[in-house]
């Protein structure tokens, strides 16, 4: 196909396609008589399907990415021409649509010159010379064409830091331009500055007026690519957007408002409000994340988001749900307690999840887990409305719905463990409850780490009180079978000597926790062979976590040191790469790129590498754990207390339990009788640190 068109690819090139990259009557038109249309086709990705402009951009994208050996240098004189008309004829002559089309073809070859001699060099006094001069341009696409192309390239590696700060204030003062699309443009180009910007001293002064630009452009578009850059400010500055932050939140709460009465007004209309109104919700969950240290900050502006919350937490909220909930999760965590006004969204968030929001439970898992965790005397005290009934029934229909996969109930045993572990003695009536539909749910589910999160309830409710849960299990008649069920879990192995079950840090540790709580039970209710099975299963599993943690450690030693080297690296890899001829298709070079960052990006969240047989790396991640009160306690230390009851209480129990047990379990119980004094000592050492860094 390309030796056909290779005799005519010049006149393509230079007498159909560049003619579409430039200004136009018709987008001259659109400018003049309505501007809000200009700017959102500009931005609109349904049109750049449609858009013959966007189209000529990808021919000469892909033409110099896959053909660049004649076409780059080729095309560029071309460029490099039209400037030079441009910059010769006299103001009234001067080929501006032509210079806005060449403006464009440079910004759409940004990452192939960047990596390309000898233009990647020339890069900056292209800048200064033929971009930076139209950000003053008596012509208004010229000034907002200077703004993106700027945009463009404010990654490069500026020699010098003055022109950077120029091109930077310039893009300011263009946030200020009497026309929408050059302030449009301005902001966007704005995002790609501060995300550049070593000094932030550059930018610090000039914040309050930079917000007040902000708002006042938000007012009149609805755009998420504007608020995405409102979020890299924020995520830059950090927890020095405190002074602002009630402000943003209430200016993104009325933009919000706005995106959601202008969708709702006409249904017909593109989605551009609707992705506007995300864009808020998002930009708030960064401010709130900003002042996540802050928690005086989070009373002040809970009054603004609780109309958000109460109505988005309704099935109006659908298309936003997940950032609601985002919003509800840092609100119930980080403010210093939880109003009664945030507890009114719970039973909006309980009428959800019975009724249609289901794909949304691991979310809904978070806020629901914050109530519990940090307001758990109210969840208990309150019976008006009743949150343990409400909590109760939602689980219950959740749980015993023969039609719900097993990866959707996931988050059910996870709460009850959140109930079980913060309500220590308080919830006794609610254990056989839910013992009962865990059982009963056992029996047919299929997939292993549901299997796991299910004998984990019990493993925690035995660790909440091991007589009632004991009592209950022989109630129901399934002790015995749970036990054995629970030890064969315990013993499947992989070929590689991997446990198939329970692989997480935070699995083991419950086991952990709940085995160990029945060692000190009276002789009456644990015969002497069980206490045996219990000793041993619990002995491997102390030790297997014991590795875990440790190995754990060391991973993340590693890829803390790997993470140090990685930015040189990147930067170093992009130069070596940069000359190779584009004579061949690069597809297969993407593909691979983009599968070792996803290796990264999964390693850089702590999954180990997990065997190919694996039921689903989530299963092995503990990063997804919320804090519990579990955090607390020391399993090592824990089992060694415990195991000193049983030999001060029943002597004779205990001398005939050792004696049962072969050389190897000595040894392990041994060694982790001496883990057991090292955990004391690193305890009380870091206790210590905490205290002197307060």
């Amino acid at each position: 196909m390309y030796q056909m068109m290779q005799p005519q690819i010049d006149i393509l090139l230079f007498e159909i396609i560049f003619p579409l990259m430039c200004f136009n009557d018709k987008d001259q038109n659109l400018w003049d008589e309505d501007p809000h249309e200009y700017v959102r086709k500009g931005y609109d990705i349904i049109e750049d399907l449609y858009s013959p402009r966007t189209a000529a951009m990808d021919f000469v994208s892909e033409l110099v990415r896959k053909r660049g050996k004649n076409n780059l240098q080729k095309f560029i004189h071309f460029v490099v021409d039209i400037f030079r008309r441009y910059d010769e004829a006299p103001a009234d002559l001067k080929p501006y649509r032509q210079k806005d089309g060449a403006l464009l073809a440079i910004g759409t070859l940004c990452d192939k010159l960047k990596q390309t001699d000898p233009y990647k060099s020339e890069l900056e006094r292209m800048l200064v010379q033929h971009v930076f001069p139209e950000f003053s341009s008596r012509v208004g696409h010229l000034r907002a064409k200077a703004a993106w192309v700027a945009g463009q390239y404010a990654h490069i590696n500026f020699s010098d830091p003055n022109n950077f700060r120029q091109a930077m204030h310039c893009i300011v003062s263009g946030m200020r331009d009497p026309d929408l699309p050059v302030r449009v443009d301005s902001v966007f180009a704005l995002r790609s500055f501060v995300e550049a910007c070593k000094d932030l001293d550059e930018i610090r002064p000039i914040l309050p007026q930079l917000l007040d630009e902000f708002f006042k452009l938000m007012n009149e578009v609805e755009n998420e690519d504007l608020v995405f850059t409102l979020e890299t400010i924020v995520d830059k500055f950090g927890e020095e957007m405190a002074p602002y932050a009630l402000g943003l939140c209430q200016n993104l709460a009325a933009a919000f408002w706005r995106c959601m009465a202008s969708s709702e007004a006409d249904d017909e209309a593109d989605d551009s409000g609707a992705l506007a109104a995300v864009g808020c919700l998002r930009a708030i969950s960064t401010i709130l994340e900003s002042i996540s240290s802050l928690p005086h900050l989070f009373i002040q502006i809970e009054p603004t988001l609780l109309p958000i919350m109460r109505r988005m937490l309704t099935s109006d909220g659908q298309d936003v749900y997940e950032e609601v909930l985002e919003i509800v999760s840092y609100m119930t965590f980080f403010s210093p307690t939880i109003s009664l006004d945030m507890w009114s969204l719970w039973p909006l968030m309980m009428e959800a999840l019975n009724d249609w929001a289901i794909d949304f439970f691991e979310n809904i898992l978070v806020p629901l887990d914050n109530y519990i965790s940090r307001g758990t005397d109210h969840f208990l005290a309150c019976k008006d409305p009743d949150y343990q009934q409400s909590l109760w029934n939602a689980l219950q229909s959740i749980m015993m719905d023969e039609n719900m996969e097993d990866s959707d109930i996931e988050p059910a045993p996870k709460l009850i463990e959140v109930l079980f572990q913060n309500c220590k003695g308080n919830v006794d009536p609610w254990v056989e409850h839910y013992l009962r539909i865990t059982i009963e749910r056992l029996r047919r589910t299929q997939k292993p780490y549901l299997k796991c999160l299910l004998v984990q309830v019990i493993a925690n409710a035995l660790y909440y009180n091991p007589l009632l849960t004991l009592e209950t299990l022989n109630k129901l008649g399934v002790a015995a079978d749970i036990f054995n069920h629970w030890f064969a879990m315990l013993q499947q192995v992989k070929k590689s000597g991997a446990r198939v079950n329970f692989k997480r840090e935070h699995d083991k540790k419950v086991c952990c926790l709940g085995l160990t709580s029945l060692i000190g039970l009276p002789a009456d209710k644990i015969p002497a062979e069980a206490l045996d099975r219990i000793f041993k299963a619990t002995l491997e599993l102390l030790v297997a976590y014991k590795n875990q943690v440790a190995e754990n450690k060391k991973q993340n030693e590693e890829d803390a040191d790997d993470m140090d080297g990685f930015d040189a690296d990147e930067e170093d890899d992009e130069e070596v790469d940069s000359d190779k001829e584009m004579g061949l298709d690069d597809e297969d070079g993407d593909e691979v790129s983009s599968l070792e960052l996803q290796k990264l990006a999964a390693e850089a969240r702590g999954f180990q590498p997990a065997d190919s047989d694996d039921d689903s790396d989530d299963d092995f991640s503990d990063d997804e754990e919320l804090q519990s009160p579990i955090d607390e306690v020391d399993p090592f230390i824990f089992f060694v207390e415990t195991v000193q009851g049983l030999q001060a209480s029943d002597p004779a129990r205990f001398q005939n339990l050792m004696q049962t047990l072969d050389f190897r379990y000595q040894a392990l119980a041994s060694g982790i009788a001496q883990h057991a004094e090292e955990r004391k000592v690193e305890i009380e050492k870091e206790k210590l640190e905490k205290a002197n860094a307060q």
